[in-house]
């Protein structure tokens, strides 16, 4: 299998600064009335690096277990998206920090366990969040940079804190130092382990692999200098396929364009902001972002003629939904991405007016493979065998402060060191792959994932609650939605749906908790205790759940 030629190691904070010398005065952020240009992002990013950078924070020696420990002061980003949210990543690659994603919809709890897991040492925050990091930054020693964003919902500093703007005006701002492709991306996922584990990329690699750019710096730039990219990343930033795109584009010379409401899915918001400043590149996240898209586009309110690329990842779009699209906008070319975050881009697939709408397969990237069951080998074109997609080439270098996770994840097969994130898949005859999904218990809801036994464990909070099974159902807007199968003690009690979600609640976020919950005399284990989650699929379907 042929791999693509990297014509030179990146690093992107580097990168932006060569292409913001050489377009200094196009648009590099758009949000709302802020039109920021590519020299004021490049500005207002060396700031907030020497803001970082004045409080000792930056990449330190250190030593631990390879691929698990990370030598940069990490930022947590708590953020809606916004100019901040992007110039948060950027500046503090500029210090030589690495920038955390942190779940907005998280409770205190899990807030928690972000915040000591990555072992942050500043935080970029809305006002709005600032009650749920009050809870914790008492148990939060060595976060010691908060830096306040004014979101117009009137909160008042916490102690300690700053205001972000105020911060960045008393800067003074540098030219960065000593950028390394060895600098790291940090991706923070659920994925299927439960808790979020940080996902450590090189960040060559991580370019490479996941925004797929292999050029040198002079041809991105030449490239930059012409170009009309105009993106908007319609799911939060938190999430990776969405900053992916914003840095994407900005390889590229584009223009990253926020919606005027990121804090929920307003499909007119965001076709109006598509039309407003003439968007050509649109992301989003499957079937629940889709349907609210094409019925707003079918009321005929809104030009998006000058839409040509739908892209999408982290949930199935399906055909039926795509078809609807290409009827209402038939200039769309509509791509799914396959990936994740322990892989990068693993494949793609492409559909238009001239070829049609189809779901579940992916023309595969140069560096994808599947592996048989047993990961000792890698299956052929047409072999019916039911594998492991993996990844081979540049992946990541491990989960940061988990060597047996990584060790894992990261198997070596033939001498070759893959990323198996755990779907399972085919090799059709074409050599394209045919996608079977996550092979864990994971629920993939509207994008976000959720791990059923976190579930099941808030759940469980409810005193009336003697057992549950957790897993996910068909659902239209959503993709799959939460269904939690309950054995109630045997005290008569019978807690309603909402009073066992209200006893769940602190402990996860909203999206989390379920959407219905069926009832059952006895959940069923097998003899060693470990549940059994294709009865409960059956049992939800079989009670009309």
């Amino acid at each position: 299998m042929a791999v693509t030629h990297i014509d030179e190691e990146l690093n992107f904070a580097a990168l932006h600064e060569r292409i913001a010398a050489a377009v200094p005065g196009r648009e590099c952020i758009v949000w709302r009335d802020r039109r920021l240009t590519w020299a004021e992002v490049t500005d207002r990013t060396r700031r907030l690096a020497a803001v970082l950078r004045h409080a000792a924070l930056g990449v330190h020696p250190h030593e631990g277990p390879p691929g698990s420990t990370s030598p940069h002061d990490h930022v947590a980003l708590y953020l809606h998206n916004g100019n901040e949210y992007l110039e948060g990543m950027l500046g503090a690659a500029k210090a030589r920090c690495a920038a955390v994603n942190v779940n907005y919809r998280y409770v205190a709890e899990e807030l928690l366990h972000v915040l000591a897991d990555s072992q942050a040492r500043a935080v970029v925050y809305h006002d709005t969040f600032a009650d749920t990091l009050a809870e914790v930054l008492p148990t939060l020693p060595d976060l010691t940079v908060l830096l306040q964003v004014d979101d117009g919902s009137g909160c008042s500093l916490l102690p300690g804190a700053r205001r972000y703007e105020d911060a960045l005006a008393e800067a003074v701002p540098t030219a960065p130092s000593g950028l390394s492709p060895d600098d790291l991306y940090i991706l923070y996922t659920g994925g299927t382990t439960g808790l979020p584990k940080g996902v450590l990329w090189r960040q060559a690699d991580f370019l490479a692999a996941c925004l797929g750019i292999t050029r040198s710096t002079e041809r991105l730039v030449a490239t930059a200098a012409t170009s009309n990219l105009r993106v908007l990343a319609a799911p939060p930033f938190m999430h990776g396929a969405a900053h992916w795109n914003a840095l994407s584009a900005w390889s590229a010379g584009g223009t990253v364009v926020i919606q005027d409401d990121p804090s929920r899915l307003d499909p007119d918001d965001i076709l109006t902001t598509v039309e407003r400043e003439r968007v050509n590149s649109l992301l989003i996240v499957g079937d629940a972002f889709a349907r609210p898209l094409a019925d707003a586009l079918a009321t005929g309110r809104h030009d998006v003629s000058g839409l040509s690329h739908l892209l999408t990842g982290g949930a199935v779009l399906s055909a039926s939904v795509k078809d609807e699209l290409l009827r209402l906008a038939p200039q769309l070319r509509i791509v799914d991405v396959l990936g994740s975050s322990e892989t990068g881009r693993q494949g793609v697939h492409t559909s238009d007016a001239a070829r049609g709408a189809s779901s579940g397969t992916f023309e595969r990237s140069a560096t994808s493979v599947v592996l048989s069951a047993d990961l000792g080998r890698i299956l052929e074109p047409g072999d019916p065998e039911l594998g492991w997609l993996a990844q081979a080439g540049r992946v990541p270098l491990g989960y940061l402060g988990d060597p047996d996770k990584t060790a894992r994840t990261f198997p070596t097969s033939g001498g070759v060191r893959y990323a198996v994130a755990g779907d399972r898949a085919r090799v059709l005859e074409d050599g394209s792959i045919e996608l079977h999904g996550r092979d864990s218990v994971t629920i993939n809801t509207g994008g976000e994932k959720v791990f059923a036994e976190e579930v099941e464990q808030a759940l469980k909070h409810h005193p009336s609650v003697f057992d549950t099974v957790v897993v996910g159902r068909p659902s239209e807007r959503w993709g799959q939605e939460v269904v939690a199968v309950v054995q109630l003690r045997a005290d008569g009690s019978n807690p309603t749906d909402d009073e066992l979600r209200a006893a769940a609640a602190p402990h996860i976020a909203r999206y989390k908790l379920p959407k219905h919950v069926v009832r059952v005399e006895k959940v069923e284990r097998s003899p060693s205790g470990k549940p059994d989650y294709g009865w409960a699929s059956r049992t939800v379907v079989e009670q009309g759940g």
